[in-house]
Formats: C-alpha cells, sequence, structure tokens
C-alpha cells in the first residue's frame, strides 16, 4: 500500500521569521501578526534561504517505478532506501485499480481507462508470482540477493526515508502535484503536500503555487 508517514519536523512558522529576522537581530518567541506578511514577501521575491531552517523527515511506501522519478529531486532532500541486499522479507507488488491509456497528443501522462480483460488479469497476477518464485528460487541456490533481486519487477515496492528542508519538499510538491503529472507519484506528492501544509501552515501558503 503507497503511503506517506511523517517521522520527524524540525522549526515551525515562526521558525522561518526568526532565521529571515537574525540578520537584524529582530527575532522574537511567538508568531506575531505581521510575520505573515514577511512570509509572503520571502516566498513572492525568492528569498528562499529563510524556509531552509524548517525540515521534514517522511517515511514512503511506493512501488519502485514511483520512488525512481521522485528520486530525481536532489536539492536541499536526503533519502535513504531499504535495500534487498540486506532484508529478505517477501516482496509485495502493486496493482492498479485501473490501466490508463496512452494519450494521443503527448509523450507523457494518461487518458482514459483501458479495459483489460480476465486472461490479462490473470497473466499480470501470474507473472508477479513467477518473479517471486524465482527470487527465492535464486536465493535458495546461494546466489548473492544483490544479483537475486534484478528479477522483481518495478512494481514492487520499496520503502524509504525522505528527509529535507521546508523549501525542497515545496520545489516537490509544485512539480509532481500538477494535473498533468503520473497519478502514482502525484498521489505521494499530494500527501506530502497535506502533510507539510498542517505542520507550516502559513509558510507552505505561500510556498506552494
Amino acid at each position: 500500500m503507497t503511503q506517506v508517514t511523517l517521522i520527524d519536523k524540525m522549526g515551525s512558522d515562526l521558525s522561518v521569521v526568526n532565521s529571515a529576522r537574525v540578520s537584524f537581530a529582530k527575532m522574537h518567541d511567538k508568531f506575531q501578526d505581521n510575520d505573515e506578511r514577511l512570509i509572503k514577501f520571502l516566498a513572492e521575491h525568492n528569498h528562499w534561504s529563510p524556509f531552509g531552517h524548517a525540515s521534514l523527515q517522511f517515511r514512503i511506501t511506493a512501488p519502485v517505478f514511483v520512488a525512481r522519478q521522485l528520486v530525481k529531486h536532489q536539492v536541499g532532500l536526503i533519502w535513504n532506501e531499504v535495500s534487498r541486499r540486506y532484508v529478505d522479507f517477501p516482496p509485495e507488488f502493486f496493482t492498479p485499480n485501473a490501466w490508463r491509456g496512452k494519450p494521443k497528443n503527448s509523450k507523457q501522462g494518461s487518458d482514459g481507462i483501458v479495459e483489460m480483460s480476465k486472461d490479462d488479469e490473470m497473466m499480470y497476477a501470474s507473472t508477479m508470482l513467477q518473479c517471486e518464485e524465482l527470487y527465492n528460487r535464486l536465493l535458495e541456490k546461494g546466489i548473492a540477493p544483490e544479483m537475486a533481486r534484478m528479477v522483481l519487477p518495478q512494481n514492487m515496492y520499496t520503502e524509504w526515508y525522505w528527509s529535507g528542508s521546508l523549501y525542497a519538499f515545496a520545489r516537490v510538491c509544485n512539480l509532481r502535484c500538477a494535473k498533468d503529472t503520473q497519478i502514482e507519484t502525484q498521489n505521494i506528492a499530494n500527501q506530502i503536500d497535506t502533510i507539510a501544509g498542517q505542520k507550516f501552515p502559513i509558510s507552505w501558503k505561500y510556498l506552494r503555487k
């Protein structure tokens, strides 16, 4: 099951404000009425550094093909992923609720639903089972896990810790929450979007574009 869980966070909207005001030695202990105007100004004028002092850490479970898109976001983010060199729990596989069609006028995205027959669905399920059986057979023969894992498909679930600054995650969500992005990747970004908005309501309002 695709899931995003908040593990930890550092800072608050007040942290962003104080990081900006430290240049003038005018920090304070409570969020004040004019602080929202400052956060809005920082975001609108691309003063990103104060937003780098607030951070989030997530634990995310998603299919490999989703993870490989998200790991491309490197700036301000740290990624540590489970490795089948060291773990041997049974693999789990993602099955979509519906199969989307290829768009006619674009090389990316999807359009409409393609109906799958029972034979198609059975072949899909059988292929996943065969991949798992082959993986286990290779391990039983003493094949190194770092080699045996290559027979596992991209729809296998993986898990990772993803940490980074508030600004970095805003950039991820500004790109990946867009309606023309792949839905499975968009699902992860939307969950991050919701959590970040709850923890940093003022900053997030102006960082999200």
